[in-house]
């Protein structure tokens, strides 16, 4: 399992906890370029909350620019709460950009549609993987 599907999914670092580092590359199946991402989780409620900064980087974690915009936002906090009704699981996903520029915050927003395409697929990943296991 991994990132949205067409995506072959790596992870060099795994540390779920408060301080905690988790580093990983996505790659398109069609072979473009490695894009690297580390979280750096700094709440984590178990089973109610998952927050952590976002930055795009190098194999060694180090933060650069997107490689898809320059303008896309050094670091982005992301808060993803669980709700359980019934059996099932509702996840709400807020993002936002951190101490972000003008032009940086307007690409943030002109970027919604891919964002949340790509948080959509990795759900329906995830999804297609819990029905698998627990048959």
């Amino acid at each position: 399992m991994g990132g949205p599907k067409g995506w072959k999914f790596e992870v060099l670092q795994s540390d779920f906890r408060p301080g905690g580092v988790f580093l990983y590359s996505q790659k398109p199946d069609d072979g473009g370029d490695a894009m690297w991402v580390k979280f750096v989780y700094s709440e984590i409620v178990t089973p109610e909350k998952i927050v952590y900064s976002s930055f795009f980087s190098d194999r060694e974690g180090n933060t650069i620019r997107a490689p898809f915009n320059e303008n896309w936002p050094l670091e982005t906090l992301t808060s993803m709460s669980f709700m359980e009704d019934g059996g099932k699981t509702t996840v709400t996903v807020t993002l936002a950009p951190v101490s972000a520029a003008e032009d940086e915050i307007n690409t943030f927003i002109e970027s919604k549609e891919m964002t949340q395409e790509g948080f959509i697929g990795t759900f329906k990943q995830l999804e297609d993987y819990l029905l698998n296991t627990s048959k």
